[in-house]
């Protein structure tokens, strides 16, 4: 079977180079140029390894990743930098990278990283843990989209709130704004309005605070976003 990439890169003849590079080893490469249509194009298709500048237009790689890592945690990402400095590696790491190559590299070189992170793409999964969430006795599975209290009973969840649910946690005693909630959550779709956002937060209130009415967990920051805290 075809082992299918998608590579978002805004330098043209890097990208082509990469992209014939790829496509004679037998890969099947989907390009892009910015990250709005890279989030579009994996959210369309199915990819067994995503390629990400870090310094793309529209949105940047970093942000890309985080939002491919919010409902897939298991695709290999590898990111491609004219930076480098210990402080993008770690940040790129964080959000959910796999591999970090550094501009200008050997073609060579990437050939090789990329064959290792599609081969382990294709072991079963087992490497993240990132795919359940407890808040108290009740247990998120971002996987399954639902919610398990300590009884078994289940919480079904929407795919947006699931969504939004692992941002917020994984940004744990961070204010996470209203822009990036929009851009990395909801992506190319159709923006929400403040009150969409409002009435997420409100549920995830009643799912998991003792007193909804004076939250705990889940905080509205007037004017700049929402905090979740442990």
């Amino acid at each position: 079977m075809t082992q299918r990439i998608l590579l978002a890169e805004d330098e043209e003849h890097l990208l082509e180079a990469i992209k014939l590079n790829l496509e004679l080893e037998g890969y099947h490469v989907t390009s892009v140029t910015d990250g709005k249509k890279a989030l579009k194009v994996f959210h369309e298709e199915r990819f067994n390894l995503v390629i990400l500048d870090v310094m793309l237009p529209e949105m940047d790689g970093f942000r890309v990743c985080e939002a491919i890592r919010l409902e897939n945690s298991t695709v290999p990402v590898l990111f491609l930098t004219a930076k480098n400095t210990s402080e993008d590696r770690i940040t790129g790491l964080k959000k959910g990278a796999d591999d970090y190559l550094t501009k200008p590299f050997n073609l060579e070189e990437l050939i090789l990283r990329v064959g290792i992170l599609v081969r382990r793409g294709l072991q079963p999964e087992g490497g993240r843990s990132s795919e359940t969430y407890r808040i108290g006795e009740k247990e998120i599975n971002f996987s399954s989209y639902e919610i398990r209290d300590g009884q078994g009973n289940k919480t079904a969840l929407t795919r947006k709130e699931a969504m939004l649910l692992k941002l917020l946690t994984e940004r744990r005693g961070q204010v996470v704004s209203r822009a990036e909630i929009l851009e990395t959550v909801w992506s190319y779709d159709v923006y929400p309005t403040t009150r969409t956002i409002d009435n997420f937060i409100l549920s995830f209130r009643k799912y998991f605070e003792k007193d909804p009415k004076n939250p705990e967990h889940f905080h509205s920051i007037r004017g700049v976003g929402y905090k979740y805290t442990d």
